[in-house]
């Protein structure tokens, strides 16, 4: 078996479709790689995953939205094609195993963000100075 994990950013929102009474969530996945050529120059290349998540479980379609940040894996398939004018193309897709939103909407993009990821952090107190503990430090309440 051969299995692929994408991380990356939404391209559009997601469909929910029904194919032969079975439903299927489907959305492209956009992983872009920086790397610098033979002359020094910075460049990007940009892969897209065509995904197909055939779930009953729905109810994630809501929040996979253009430019939320996702991980996915699945079992991977190439398609090639010949355009009409003749030219080869291929196309990967993945067959959806899991999904997991990582993030909101990237603000690079130059778009506003309505969602945020929530981030989870104790406040911010003093710690006691060695004078001022009360109770024995060996006393552990476990």
């Amino acid at each position: 078996m051969i299995k692929l994990q994408v991380i990356g950013n939404l391209g559009k929102d997601a469909l929910v479709n029904t194919v032969n009474g079975k439903s299927v969530i489907n959305f492209t996945v956009a992983h872009t790689e920086r790397f610098k050529d033979a002359q020094g120059n910075q460049k990007d290349r940009t892969t897209w995953v065509d995904c197909a998540y055939w779930t009953d479980r729905t109810a994630v379609a809501p929040y996979l939205k253009k430019g939320t940040q996702v991980y996915v894996d699945g079992q991977p398939d190439v398609r090639s094609y010949t355009t009409q004018d003749g030219r080869q193309g291929a196309t990967l897709t993945l067959r959806v195993s899991s999904v997991q939103l990582l993030g909101a909407k990237s603000s690079d993009g130059g778009g506003s963000s309505d969602q945020s990821t929530p981030s989870y952090s104790q406040p911010a107190t003093a710690a006691p100075s060695a004078g001022e503990l009360t109770e024995p430090l060996d006393d552990l309440p476990f």
